[in-house]
């Protein structure tokens, strides 16, 4: 998979953004097929740093009521990247 394509967006949270000042740890949206490795390279290419651990997530947003009937909700794919202390990544 093309770098472009795995890495979506950054989630910019209250959560995540701790995260990042505390334990330099990073937080994007992912494409759904993309592999724990998918997403280390993925990384390191686009923002040139040294990722030390990937983890993943799976989220299923609420289901809905609408008048024609339940909507279900939809999954998205969330990676937690923990890089190296030295690195940073510039969002903003």
């Amino acid at each position: 998979m093309e770098s472009t394509v795995v890495i979506r967006r950054p989630i910019v949270t209250e959560k995540a953004s701790f995260a990042t000042s505390k334990i330099n740890q990073y937080t994007f949206e992912v494409d759904g097929k993309a592999t724990k490795e998918d997403i280390k390279k993925a990384v390191k290419k686009l923002y040139n740093v040294r990722v030390l651990s990937v983890n993943t997530s799976i989220r299923k947003a609420r289901d809905r009521a609408m008048k024609f009937g339940l909507v279900t909700g939809k999954l998205t794919k969330r990676a937690m990247v923990k890089i190296h202390a030295e690195d940073k990544i510039e969002l903003f």
